[in-house]
């Protein structure tokens, strides 16, 4: 089975209305069906475009009005999947449940419905400055191309959740990300690569560009899309299929074949999935999932 996957380098800019967002996330979906594409994503926080627009007072909108934005959101972008049959992977928008805040994926089906999975570790910038709080348990998603995950940002860097997710049947983990050096975009990135070598399966990894000046903690972004597979012979030899340009407007698109994960996880050069050495450390797959 083959999947067509876009990742979009979303560019954050200052703008004066709700529909001044959509008609940026419109030209990303136009393109990306332009090219068939069966999945697009979005990057981590590129809702918090909408906290630029300010309130009408004048004055500087703050996390705490971002999940004000929801209904409109998950209109707006439901809308989108359904109108273009696609699958929408809509980044992550931080919602308010229960008293607590929390930044949440979102994946929107082309009949409509929408599925969610929250971020399950949050940075300390996160917490200390936003006040977010972590999710408290891993989804995985059928779709009629497969199974899949979302894991945002951070959740990459622990090897643990992707373990869980594979147990669970997921072949592709998307990962919405957002970060604002070369620091913390390359601890995403490496782990990204890495998670796909021990798991043997794909990543799909977006990220924003662009700045928002008015928007505390999204002042810089440093991003860039990558679509990550394992290291053996059917793939790239840097277990990288596409990449897009560092930092620049723009979106990725590339061919997943799901039969070569299932090729490599049983004669490829290294079976780092089936030689795991379980005698010797935790095994996931012995763990009763609801």
């Amino acid at each position: 089975m083959r999947i067509r996957v876009s990742a979009v380098q979303y560019h954050l800019h200052t703008i004066e209305s709700f529909n001044d967002f959509a008609q940026q996330c419109e030209h990303y979906i136009k393109t990306a069906k332009e090219f068939n594409t069966e999945f697009i994503l979005f990057p981590e926080f590129f809702t918090t475009q909408l906290l630029s627009i300010g309130s009408s007072q004048g004055t500087r909108l703050t996390i705490n009005e971002l999940p004000g934005f929801t209904e409109q959101y998950r209109g707006l972008f439901s809308r989108f999947a359904i109108e273009n049959n696609i699958h929408i992977i809509g980044g992550t928008h931080v919602i308010h449940r229960e008293g607590k805040l929390y930044n949440v994926a979102h994946l929107f089906y082309p009949d409509g419905r929408i599925e969610e999975q929250e971020k399950l570790h949050v940075t300390p910038t996160e917490v200390e400055e936003w006040n977010i709080a972590g999710g408290d348990g891993l989804r995985v998603f059928d779709t009629e191309k497969g199974r899949i995950a979302i894991l945002t940002c951070y959740d990459i860097e622990f090897p643990e959740i992707v373990r869980m997710a594979k147990v669970k049947g997921a072949d592709i983990i998307f990962c919405p990300s957002c970060t604002d050096d070369r620091h913390g975009f390359h601890r995403v990135r490496y782990t990204s690569h890495a998670r796909a070598i021990e798991n043997q399966v794909y990543v799909v990894l977006t990220g924003t560009v662009g700045s928002l000046p008015t928007v505390d903690f999204m002042r810089a972004n440093f991003g860039q899309a990558a679509v990550i597979s394992p290291n053996d012979i059917p793939f790239p030899p840097q277990g990288l299929v596409v990449e897009g340009e560092l930092n620049n407007d723009m979106i990725v698109t590339a061919d997943l074949d799901l039969s070569l994960l299932y090729e490599v996880r049983e004669r490829g050069s290294v079976t780092t999935w089936r030689d795991r050495r379980t005698d010797l450390y935790y095994d996931w797959e012995q763990v009763k999932f609801d």
